[in-house]
Parts: structure tokens; sequence; C-alpha cells
């Protein structure tokens, strides 16, 4: 069985559900329409019988366009789990790129970062060098890149207290930094972060980590570390944008690639592309009177 629920403009919905019902039978995946789901927003949900995840998604797309869509194997339920990538997911910006922005470098950094979020290079290794780059930067910019900089992306701090309310666990885990993670966290509401830590001498930048690298292992390990504290059948979501998010993407039973890089939004079972964050709380079929205001 696949359940899948969408978000789409309704301008020539009708017309457009029957090519996508149809592009589905062709494809040999006949499919059920339930009746427009009376959530915050206007959610559609289609069940198949059976079905290939990913076939679903593309004819959905062709049909609808840049929808924000859910593709699940099973009944959709409120997970009990709630793991995220932060930089360009929770909040707008590439915390590093803003940063080397202060040391006069930003677009040699930002570049190096748009190619390891689509998958062009190692992350550790992209993230090794732009650290480097940053050598000698005063302590105190990222203070100043934090109040002047960083904004969480709309819908954040609903969607983290909301899925807290329901008695979802918040988990932040990043590529990027505590420096940045821990403030962002306590501002949205995550109750653990994980994250890459700058080494700091005599309140300046040494150019180096201090520890282990967090990256799409670390990611996918904490996932798994914490959806066993769960028990047997609690659902977990995960968000993100890039290449090193992927495997927690596909390791959640709700994967949502947030206005993501091709490599990601093809490995999620599900996508944000327009409008905040919210739209997750519509797909999971969370009413906006029992939304928690961020």
């Amino acid at each position: 069985m696949l359940i899948a629920r969408l978000i789409a403009d309704q301008d020539g919905l009708e017309t457009r559900l029957e090519g996508a019902r149809e592009a589905l039978a062709g494809a040999g995946m006949p499919v059920a329409l339930a009746a427009m789901l009376d959530f915050c927003g206007d959610v559609l949900q289609l069940s198949l019988p059976e079905g290939d995840r990913q076939r679903v998604t593309e004819i959905l797309v062709e049909h609808f366009g840049a929808c924000n869509l859910l593709v699940a194997d099973h009944e959709i339920a409120v997970p009990r789990l709630f793991v995220s990538d932060m930089d360009s997911t929770m909040i707008g910006q590439e915390c590093i790129d803003e940063l080397a922005d202060f040391a006069g470098i930003k677009d040699r950094v930002a570049a190096i970062t748009e190619r390891a979020m689509r998958g062009e290079l190692d992350f550790a290794d992209a993230l090794t060098e732009r650290v480097a780059l940053l050598a000698g930067l005063e302590e105190a910019a990222i203070d100043r890149c934090l109040a002047e900089r960083i904004e969480p992306v709309d819908g954040a701090r609903t969607l983290v207290e909301t899925l807290k309310a329901k008695g979802c666990r918040t988990v932040l885990v990043t590529g990027g930094f505590h420096h940045f993670a821990d403030r962002v966290a306590d501002d949205l509401g995550f109750e653990r972060v994980v994250g890459n830590r700058l080494a700091v001498a005599d309140g300046q930048l040494t150019g180096a980590l201090a520890g282990a690298i967090s990256d799409a292992s670390t990611k996918l390990a904490t996932l798994e570390d914490e959806r066993a504290t769960l028990g047997e059948g609690a659902r977990v979501l995960a968000t993100g944008d890039g290449a090193n998010d992927i495997p927690m993407l596909q390791a959640a039973d709700y994967g949502f690639a947030y206005r993501a890089k091709p490599k990601a939004r093809d490995a999620a079972n599900g996508r944000i592309e327009r409008g905040s964050l919210t739209a997750i709380l519509d797909l999971f079929g969370i009413p906006e009177s029992e939304w928690v205001a961020g």
C-alpha cells in the first residue's frame, strides 16, 4: 500500500488530478482518491494498493508541478522523533558562508559549500578546506553573524513546538558548528544538538575543528540511536536539503527535502517546494487549531 498526500494549486485541479490518475493507472498503479482532507490547508490524499514510490512521486510532480507532497508505504501518522539539518533547512542561511563574509572570503567559501551540498565534493574534505580559510578570524565575529545574518525559515518554530506538543522528540544535527547550532536550537526549541566544534585560541579561530567531524554518517547514526530509544513502530521524521542529508532522509519514515538540491530531493519520500515548513504539519493532518505558535 502507498499513501500519497499533496498540497497543490487549486487552479485546474480536477483536470490535473484526472491526468495523474490516468498516468498512474497506465503505469500499473490504479489509485483511489480520498475526499479532500479538511486539514488547515487543502490536502489531497491518494491511496494505491501497491506501487513504486519514486514513480508515483514523478507522476504527481509531472501533473501538479512544484507541489508539497509525501508518499509513504503505510498510514501516515504524527512522528515520535524529528531529526533535522540546520543550514538552509531550519535557518535560511549557510552559517559558514555568512561567517566567511566577515573574513572577506564569502564567494570563495560559498562556491565550495554549493558543490559539497550538491554532492560534487567529499563533505569532510570540503569542510576542512573551508574552516582552514577562517583561520585568524575573531571569535566575536560569530556573535555578530548570529545577530545580523542568521534567521529561521518561515514556520520553523511552529513546526518544532507543535511536534513537541504532540509528544515528538526533536534533535538538530548539523554539519555546521555548535557556535551557531546551540543558539539556533535554543531559539527554535530543539532538545538535542549534534554538530562540529570550531577550535579557538586566544579569541581567534585556529582554522581547525575540535573533535570528530559531524557528517552524513553522524546524522544517520544520530537518527538510528534516537529511534532505538523509542520502541518498535515509532515513526521518524527527518528534514534536510543537501547531499549529506541523504542517508538520514532515506532512513526516516518521513524524509522531507526542503527546497533541496536535486540529489537530496530525489532521495526523499517527501518534499516542500514552496510555502513554509508548516506544510509538513498539514501533510501529517495536524489542524491549525492545534499548532503551537512560534
